[in-house]
């Protein structure tokens, strides 16, 4: 049994609709079901993704027996309930959607797959906070908890394990979101990393690691002036109280005035990064916007940054 999380809109549906198409092009016989969109609605969305002729069955259903049922008459490989809030039992008495009725759809699908020998796939949805919305049990309950994140106004989208039963949750998936679907990026760092032809200052190149991946990023940083009185402070994709730490150290450490300017400083691409490694890189880039001296293009740098002002290595 396996959980995929996410944000709405994200893209959970279209990574599973041609997962789908892709197991059952692999001789899997694979049952689509759907609580949320008609069967016609997922039809239309296979044909603006190309695999309108994969050999899927599809199901629009919610109620939990039926599909048990259905299952049963049916001995799929692979089931793909999209999404487990909207499914309802009637031994239940409450809502669907609600805490209990999640819990035991999940519960039924599980040991139900487990005695079948079959795989199931839940999509589920996230709370506000980024947790899969319904109780915590339901992770509990599955064999892989899969997260796929991502900003909505980028192209990139990241599949991790948070708990995986059978492997590592190590692994992750890169995905770039086009018209037609979601694509396999092998190497993200050309995504990453800007093509420009003159040198900016502020700009600087760092290697981390997602899961087994290593990826060059770019760290842009903004050093100016502050112009209200007060100098501002701000982070995207980065940890705005890491950020404070890292000009802490440079004001106490290094000598460099930075108490009465502003720093923005921003990871391109659209992905968070919370690996220490990338410390030396935001350093470098604030130091280089402050002293507005580009940085060499061949540059990289990989270094956790100590409140002493030592530079760590930084594992593999």
């Amino acid at each position: 049994a396996v959980l995929v999380g996410g944000d709405p809109g994200i893209g959970k549906s279209t990574l599973l609709l041609q997962a789908a198409a892709s197991f059952a092009r692999a001789g899997l016989k694979t049952i689509y079901v759907s609580g949320e969109e008609a069967s016609a609605q997922v039809r239309m969305r296979a044909q603006r993704l190309g695999i309108q002729e994969a050999p899927v069955k599809l199901a629009a259903e919610t109620n939990l027996r039926d599909i048990l049922t259905t299952l049963e008459i049916e001995k799929p490989d692979l089931a793909i309930i999209d999404s487990i809030q909207t499914m309802w039992s009637d031994n239940v008495e409450s809502a669907p959607g609600s805490v209990s009725q999640v819990r035991a759809a999940c519960h039924e699908l599980t040991t139900f797959a487990k005695r079948k020998g079959m795989a199931v796939i839940l999509v589920g949805h996230v709370t506000k906070d980024g947790q899969i919305a319904g109780p915590r049990v339901v992770e509990h309950m599955v064999d892989t908890v899969l997260q796929f994140e991502g900003d909505r106004n980028h192209v990139f989208r990241i599949l991790r394990a948070n708990k995986n039963r059978f492997g590592s949750t190590h692994e992750i998936g890169i995905y770039e979101m086009l018209g037609t679907g979601l694509r396999e990026v092998d190497n993200p760092s050309e995504i990453l990393i800007s093509k420009k032809e003159e040198d900016l200052s502020g700009n600087a190149v760092a290697a981390t690691l997602e899961g087994m991946r290593p990826l060059m990023i770019e760290v842009q940083a903004l050093v100016s002036t502050a112009v209200y009185g007060t100098p501002q402070r701000s982070a995207t994709g980065f940890n705005a109280k890491r950020l404070n730490m890292l000009l802490a150290v440079l004001e106490k450490r290094a000598g460099f005035r930075l108490g009465a300017k502003d720093v923005f400083l921003n990871i391109t691409g659209g992905i968070t990064v919370d690996d220490p490694a990338i410390d030396l890189a935001v350093v470098a880039a604030i130091l280089s916007s402050n002293e507005d001296e580009p940085l060499q293009k061949d540059f990289c740098f990989a270094a956790e940054v100590g409140l002493s002002g030592e530079i760590r290595p930084v594992q593999r």
